[in-house]
């Protein structure tokens, strides 16, 4: 009984250090991904090969299972709460909206407008990209000054250029200036 204890523990500890390398090699960080990587592949081993053991214990076979499912629910919980990234918002709109506009700038949300073509009229398009870890911030301001506009998401896999790689910049540069004066 304890060994099956030991997968099913073995087992919620690697399918959240699974996701994680993944998400790390979606989001191009090779070198932390095969970190990761090691980790997970001694966990892996151990897990694993205690199955295999005795593929007549039904109970380590179980432990596995389970284990992996809630490791899932898991892995997917911390991969929300890490919020690792960017993401880019269209946000489409009737009537164009200088207030939504400028809220969204003072947030430091990077925002590009675009007027384009409907059926019948004039439609006005935002690109507003963010970190992921803002994004509820983000759809909050949205929701409060234009709740009938049209949102489509994706997830930015990298970026150059443009306001937000600027503002980072800044930000490193400016750290970098307060810590030097605080040494």
């Amino acid at each position: 009984m304890f060994q099956a204890l030991l997968i099913f523990f073995l087992q919620i500890i690697f399918v959240p250090v699974l996701t994680m390398r993944t998400i790390l090699l979606v989001k191009n960080q090779s070198k932390a991904a095969a970190g990761v990587g090691l980790l997970e592949a001694t966990i892996y081993i151990f897990s694993v090969g205690n199955v295999f053991q005795d593929l007549t214990n039904f109970w380590n076979i179980g432990a596995y299972v389970l284990g992996f499912g809630i490791g899932l629910l898991l892995g997917g919980k911390l991969e929300r709460k890490l919020a690792i990234g960017y993401i880019t918002y269209n946000v489409s709109l009737l009537d164009r909206s200088e207030e939504l506009v400028n809220a969204l700038r003072a947030a430091g949300f990077g925002v590009t407008v675009f007027v384009g073509e409907g059926m019948n009229s004039e439609r006005y398009r935002l690109d507003v990209v963010a970190k992921r870890s803002r994004e509820a911030e983000l759809l909050d301001i949205i929701e409060s000054i234009a709740p009938k506009a049209f949102l489509s998401s994706y997830e930015i896999r990298s970026f150059k250029g443009g306001y937000l790689t600027k503002a980072m910049k800044n930000r490193t540069a400016a750290s970098s200036k307060n810590q030097t004066v605080e040494k």
